[in-house]
């Protein structure tokens, strides 16, 4: 008997927390069943790289791939879950002692899923991953990458910079991960974002088995 998929997606909710400046989340339903309505319906306001979500070229590569040209090579099939213990930022040398192959899906879990998550307010001290480290991957020709919080780059170090590097080499991105249940290892992983034509980034739900 295969084991159970797990959702490691975080849900969205009214007032989510969100990267500083970006739209609020917004869920409203504005038609009630309660109220006499025929049914219920809902409305939804908010930034594209909210919760989790994928990251296309496009976001931060001026004429960079959009999310409909995504290829779901990418986001389907095997990938690896990587747990560091970084106190501030991913480097190239953590990386250099893991065993990452070429062109492998890898997705990297840190102490964001038990603390960011929990927190109300956004972390802005969350772990990310430095530009040395962005470009490390670039070199080995991975395919995607997948963080536990909302952004790849730090917030104010390197985010720029990391994002275009790994984006401007054609590595899919996915952000906003909740890894706290998922060990180390080899996992089958399905990570399907909204098919937005055009856009620099969509929702997604990841389920990994």
């Amino acid at each position: 008997m295969k084991r159970p998929w797990k959702d490691v997606s975080v849900p969205l909710r009214d007032g989510m927390v969100h990267w500083p400046g970006d739209p609020e989340c917004r869920i409203q339903r504005v038609n009630r069943m309660e109220d006499g309505a025929v049914c219920n319906l809902t409305h939804i306001t908010m930034s594209a790289h909210t919760g989790t979500h994928m990251d296309a070229p496009r976001h931060f590569i001026a004429d960079g791939k959009t999310m409909e040209q995504m290829p779901l090579e990418a986001v389907i099939g095997r990938c690896c879950v990587f747990e560091l213990d970084s106190e501030d930022q991913i480097t190239a040398d953590d990386l250099k002692k893991l065993r990452i192959a070429t062109g492998q899906r890898v997705l990297f879990k840190t102490r964001n899923s038990t603390r960011s998550w929990a927190m109300s307010e956004f972390d802005k001290d969350f772990i990310s991953i430095r530009a040395d480290a962005a470009q490390y991957l670039v070199d080995l020709k991975v395919m995607t990458v997948g963080v536990d919080y909302l952004s790849i780059g730090g917030y104010g170090k390197d985010v720029v910079e990391t994002h275009q590097i790994m984006l401007g080499a054609g590595i899919w991105v996915i952000e906003g991960l909740n890894l706290a249940e998922i060990a180390s290892g080899y996992y089958d992983m399905i990570s399907l974002p909204i098919k937005l034509e055009g856009a620099d980034g969509a929702p997604c739900r990841v389920v990994l088995r």
